[in-house]
């Protein structure tokens, strides 16, 4: 018990934690590999049951979410090429949910923490709003993307 203070690894309820939240971040990936992306790069989400994407049908051009389900899709299917021409801002969160999976995977067995400087780096502002620009820069790729008739 001295020895795992000293190496101050995680406690049952921390691996846990880790458990569940690298369970909720596999759910979108589990979830897209049941589907098959809509060769259009939006529209996925209607295989769930869910109503076409409204700002897309009332204004012609995609919303800022547009194309997100089918390029977790993609991702989950093992293009990451396709998975980032749909939208790019949607790969980024595919790989960051697989990431997520695999870090919580490896601390939940080996009782390692995964906070510290990485924690302290992705809770900085800057992060915040470069994500921001990045999927505002996502949504402008696929607007001109529909536009222009790209897809994957």
């Amino acid at each position: 018990m001295v020895a795992a203070r000293q190496l101050n690894l995680l406690r049952a309820k921390g691996r846990c934690i880790a458990v569940l939240i690298a369970a909720a971040a596999a759910t979108p990936l589990a979830i897209a590999s049941t589907l098959t992306p809509a060769t259009q790069g939006m529209g996925t989400h209607t295989a769930l049951g869910l109503p076409p994407c409204g700002w897309a049908a009332a204004s012609g051009m995609p919303c800022p979410s547009c194309g997100m389900t089918t390029s977790f899709t993609w991702a989950a299917h093992g293009d990451l090429w396709a998975s980032f021409v749909t939208q790019p801002m949607g790969f980024v969160l595919a790989l960051a949910s697989a990431m997520t999976v695999l870090v919580c995977l490896w601390a939940a067995c080996t009782g390692a923490r995964v906070q510290g400087p990485a924690e302290a780096i992705l809770l900085r502002p800057v992060v915040g709003w470069s994500a921001l620009v990045f999927f505002l820069v996502a949504w402008g790729w696929k607007i001109w993307a529909v536009q222009a008739g790209i897809t994957p």
